[in-house]
Formats: structure tokens, C-alpha cells, sequence
């Protein structure tokens, strides 16, 4: 769906989930307050997150069709896992990345 790719893009939200033994499971998604899109950025603060030792990092996309880390994305980097989904928006285009700008090894379930 042409619109639904299309909503993808520069869009923010943090994932939820459990860390057990070195390995990440994602079961949720939550939108955060006051989160702020433009044509080239995607942010919110993170002052105004509860604690809640479920949220594991962050989801964004990058539309231009990189999926490697900015500098602004490691510099803003939260949780344990940051996901960069790419144009064009499928199951290949999902990469995820820890805080060092290192590939993460990543499975769909």
C-alpha cells in the first residue's frame, strides 16, 4: 500500500519489549509524547518518558534509502537497540544497530 509506505517516512516510536541473555524481543510499539518530525529529522524528548524498564530503544526510518546510522542518530541513541527501516519499507529494509553504530543481527518473527 502506497500510503502506508508513504506515512513511514521520518516517523519515530520506541520499542518495547524484554533483554534476556543478550537477546531483544520486540512485542510492542509506543508513540512518544511530544514527539516532532520534519523533512529531515525525527526526535522527541526524552525527559518526558515514564520509567519503564520495557522500552529497548527506538524505530525510525530513513527515507533517502541509507540505513547506516548519522551521527545525530548515535548521538540521540536510546536504549539498547536503535532500527533504521528503509525505503522501501519491507521485511529487507529493517536493519538494527546498538549504540555504537555496530550491526546488530536481526530475525522476524
Amino acid at each position: 500500500n502506497v500510503f502506508v509506505k508513504k506515512s513511514l517516512d521520518l516517523k519515530i516510536l520506541i520499542l518495547k519489549g524484554k533483554s534476556k541473555n543478550g537477546e531483544i524481543k520486540i512485542d510492542g510499539l509506543v508513540i512518544p509524547p511530544f514527539s516532532e518530525t520534519g523533512p529531515t529529522f525525527a526526535g522527541f524528548p526524552h525527559s518526558f518518558l515514564p520509567f519503564d524498564m520495557s522500552y529497548l530503544g527506538i524505530v525510525h526510518s530513513h527515507p533517502s534509502g541509507s540505513a547506516e546510522p548519522s551521527v545525530t542518530d548515535l548521538h540521540n541513541f536510546f536504549g539498547l537497540v536503535s532500527l533504521i527501516v528503509r525505503s522501501p519499507y519491507d521485511d529487507d529494509s529493517i536493519f538494527a544497530w546498538d549504540s555504537n553504530g555496530n550491526k546488530i543481527p536481526l530475525s522476524i518473527i
